[in-house]
This record gives structure tokens, sequence and C-alpha cells, in this order.
């Protein structure tokens, strides 16, 4: 992880050389750190090349990491509101990707209801986690991970196209989970911390 995590900040020199540089020369050595840091990724991440190309295009502002908003939603009996990812048969907080245009708090009412169908209303922001500080597979993104305490408010549970299942578990059955996108002890961190009602947001 901390290989990966340099190979990260090798490319984000890179771009941000890409990005400002103005003389031919630097541009091309820049070129080349970015190639590299490129091929470094496809090879910790098992990404084929191609993919990671067809991503990372020349940067047209400074880079940032990308952010992945996530749903934490319980019911009465303190179970967990989970979403089952097509992708890899595996489960996590509702959630995703940010999208441009919308706040955290309209991402996961969002996220929530495309993928199991209810409406929540977003309460508190329980976490905010650095993804390099925790051991999640390896991927070729540096990632910030919010997660929001969410309210139910209504609908039943309605799983979306790209989602094979939606539902609510203890904290003590959890279903193996999609560990790219959530891990047991995040969760088992923010579920402490809204059952406790210790709503300070946990930042790494």
């Amino acid at each position: 992880m901390d290989v990966l995590n340099e190979i990260k900040r090798l490319k984000n020199i890179a771009d941000i050389g890409l990005l400002y540089a103005k003389d031919p020369y630097d541009r091309e050595r820049y070129s080349e750190l970015f190639d590299i840091s490129l091929n470094l990724l496809a090879t910790v991440t098992d990404t084929p090349l191609s993919k990671l190309s067809d991503f990372y295009l020349p940067p047209t502002d400074y880079p940032t990491p990308k952010v992945d908003v996530r749903a934490l939603v319980l019911d009465e009996q303190k179970h967990i509101l989970m979403a089952r990812e097509r992708s890899d048969g595996r489960w996590s907080l509702p959630g995703g990707w940010a999208d441009v245009g919308l706040s955290p708090r309209e991402i996961a009412v969002k996220e929530v209801f495309e993928e199991t169908g209810l409406t929540v209303e977003p309460q508190h922001l329980l976490a905010v986690f650095d993804k390099k500080c925790h051991p999640h597979p390896p991927q070729g993104f540096y990632v910030y991970k919010l997660v929001i305490l969410c309210s139910y408010v209504s609908g039943h549970l309605q799983p979306a196209h790209d989602i094979l299942d939606a539902q609510f578990f203890s904290i003590a059955s959890l279903p193996p989970l999609s560990e790219n996108r959530i891990l047991e002890s995040q969760v088992k961190l923010v579920f402490e911390k809204a059952v406790s009602g210790d709503l300070r947001t946990y930042f790494d």
C-alpha cells in the first residue's frame, strides 16, 4: 500500500507538471513521468494499461482526490441498510462517486434512492476516510470516502438495475463486503458512533 501511494504521488507530480510547465524540455520529462506512473499503476493494481490510459486524460485543472459518498441507514432494530453490488456480488453501504453539481447530502439521498428505493434524510457526517489509511484492495485512484448518517423517510426496498439486492443486516451478521467500497472496520466504526450518539466526525 505504501508503494501504491508513492506511485499515485508520482502521477500527481506528473499531472501538475504537465498542467503548469511551459518549457518543452520540462513537458517531455513530465510526460515520461506520467507514462511511467501509469505503467506502475497497471502493474500494482492489475488493471489493463489501456483502461488506465482511457481514464487518465491530460489534466486541465489541479488534480485532487476523487470523492466517494456512502450512507449509513439504520432501521428501528439498528440493522444496517446494504446494497449488493452487481460488479462483484458483494455488499456495501449505499453510495458511489460524487457527482458534479450535487452536494454530499444530495448525493447520499440520490444514491440510497437509486440503489435501494428508499427515501432518506441526511443527518450527520460521521466519517471522512482517506483510503490510503485503510487496508482496501489496491486501486489506481486517490480517494476520500464520506459516510453520512441518514434517517429513513419513506419507500420500500427495490434494488436498482446495477444492484443485485438490498437488505438490512445486524452489525453481528454482516454479509461479505465489497472491500474496494467499504471495510468491516469502517462499518463498525460509523455504526458505533451512530448508536452511541457520538456524532463528532471521524477523519483521517
